[in-house]
């Protein structure tokens, strides 16, 4: 048997396929103004590689998992990035997702959930006020991350997206260096996940998921302001597709025959 994660996010969504307990392929789509549509993408590329009703087990999960038809099972993504965060570092841990529509913080024991926050409320502190924020400094967000990495001094004080870009076309209008207000918005973003971690008091032991896992500077300032060092690896982008493969394999009975 196969078995196959799909978690659709807001911005991307990533699959894994699991054989024999190992990770065979992953890859990734944007998940653009359609989850039904990048949905039936993954189908028509998973099918090409051989997937069938009778031969895989399919759960998805993310902001998009409703737009996935053919799945067996949805699942939250706080648990599928638990179980994949489990899987990738083989210890308990507190992940940090910082994802399009919100920033997830999880602490996992054992492999299983037990106790999670969400920033959820605003898009202040997520992947899309970094989008946003990078746009307005003309970057893309590869870009804003480093050139923040050479900037200082700038703090962003607003707790709202909107507010937050009045105040970033404020401080470009005062003359501020572009890697000063990307340090700025950078440090927002860091400190606004601080606050939830510091709802998991224990924890010391931090592991990054998501696409901002590539980018070093924020995990240094992350591992800076947590006072612990934040682990992350090239597949932890993938937790949360991971996670939905390993529970697809857990699953009893007959594959979805929609497949």
């Amino acid at each position: 048997m196969l078995y196959i994660g799909i978690d659709i996010g807001s911005t991307a969504s990533k699959v894994c396929i699991l054989e024999h307990d190992k990770i065979k392929n992953t890859f990734i789509y944007p998940t653009g103004w359609s989850s039904v549509k990048t949905a039936e993408e993954i189908k028509q590329a998973i099918v090409k590689l051989g997937m069938t009703s009778s031969n895989s087990k399919i759960v998805a999960t993310g902001y998009g998992r409703v737009s996935v038809p053919y799945a067996d099972k949805t699942i939250t993504e706080i648990t599928c990035h638990a179980v994949g965060a489990y899987y990738l570092l083989h210890e308990d841990c507190t992940v940090i997702d910082i994802g399009g529509q919100d920033t997830k913080v999880i602490t996992v024991e054992s492999g299983k959930v037990t106790n999670f926050s969400m920033n959820d409320k605003c898009a202040a502190g997520t992947g899309k006020f970094l989008e946003l924020m990078a746009g307005t400094l003309g970057f893309d967000i590869d870009q804003l991350c480093t050139e923040a990495a050479r900037g200082s001094g700038t703090t962003i004080s607003s707790m709202c997206t909107v507010f937050a870009e009045s105040e970033v076309i404020s401080l470009i209008g005062s003359g501020k260096k572009r890697k000063d207000i990307a340090f700025g918005v950078i440090e927002s973003i860091t400190g606004k996940v601080k606050s939830l971690c510091q709802k998991h008091s224990d924890s010391h032991n931090y592991f990054l998921t998501g696409g901002l896992c590539d980018s070093p500077f924020i995990v240094d300032q992350l591992s800076e302001k947590l006072g612990s060092p934040v682990a992350t690896q090239k597949r932890a982008r993938y937790a949360g597709a991971i996670g939905a493969a390993i529970m697809a394999s857990r699953i009893e009975g007959n594959s979805n025959e929609a497949l």
